[in-house]
């Protein structure tokens, strides 16, 4: 569905997208993550023909992508992003009028869930009931594909958890690539299917979440019996206090010795210490 071959981006010197090779199959449910200027937003916009790029390929359905030549089949919603200052009921009309496969039943059902004033116009709702709005439009039209950057920004903790069910619902209706940035990382863990980090503009792992819970993990103990077990193992980090380590690997498990512990490894820890871990080693 989507392919990246050797694809770079810059930003006059600086490389936003470096060198990347990427296939995402027809359907699954990823979560993108990254740091600050890693390069996530220049991945989607490239993936949605926003951004051409200065070397390599893209193609989505086996057509190649460019700024003059972008894909019909991706849905790309930046954070912010707005529409006309029309009611919330007319756009959801104007946006089915312009749509064969738009889902009213669905658009409709979540508008009301969602407690959407249909009767207000679009800059008269809260920043975050604008996003809502903003994404039901998108999931109802049935796109093959859906980019959602920083979807839940100034979102408190029960719009988070109310936009995720959406999200997931709508995937399980209608199974396609949805592509979903944040920092909120343990929250998207818990419905993404699949996981991508981007680092300095190059892609460091691309996985399944469940994999994670088997090869992340944490060895702890002392500095003198847990580091004779690195030797073989992808070590990600290490945290020393003293004569104590606690050893953070993303490996195949081990049945480690009497004197050390094995516990998981949380997302987001994995995600500090897949990103900065080995810089942070003392």
């Amino acid at each position: 569905m989507i392919k990246f071959a050797n694809v770079t981006k810059k930003y006059g010197g600086t490389a936003a997208v470096n060198r990347v090779s990427l296939e995402i199959p027809e359907q699954g449910f990823f979560c993108l993550l990254g740091r600050n200027g890693a390069g996530k937003t220049t991945l989607m916009k490239l993936i949605a023909g926003h951004v051409g790029s200065t070397d390599g390929e893209i193609t989505v359905d086996g057509k190649r992508v460019s700024t003059g030549r972008m894909p019909e089949c991706v849905n790309f919603i930046e954070s912010g992003s707005v529409q006309f200052n029309m009611k919330v009921s007319d756009l959801i009309a104007t946006a089915a009028a312009l749509q064969d496969d738009f889902d009213r039943d669905f658009a409709q059902e979540m508008t009301e869930r969602f407690e959407l004033n249909t009767g207000k116009k679009f800059r008269q709702l809260s920043f975050g009931m604008k996003t809502m709005l903003t994404t039901i439009i998108a999931l109802s039209n049935n796109s093959k594909i859906i980019l959602l950057d920083e979807p839940t920004l100034g979102f408190d903790a029960i719009m988070r958890d109310q936009f995720n069910t959406l999200l997931l619902e709508s995937y399980q209706a209608h199974p396609r690539v949805i592509i979903v940035s944040t920092h909120l990382i343990d929250e998207i863990a818990k419905i993404a299917e699949r996981l991508i980090i981007i680092d300095s503009g190059k892609i460091l792992l691309e996985t399944a979440i469940d994999d994670l819970d088997e090869k992340a993990y944490t060895l702890s103990g002392s500095s003198s019996l847990v580091m004779p077990l690195l030797g073989g193992l992808n070590c990600i980090g290490k945290t020393a206090m003293g004569s104590v380590m606690a050893a953070h690997i993303y490996d195949n498990r081990i049945n480690p010795p009497a004197g050390v512990a094995i516990d998981r490894l949380t997302l987001q820890d994995f995600f500090i210490n897949i990103v900065g871990g080995k810089r942070n080693e003392k």
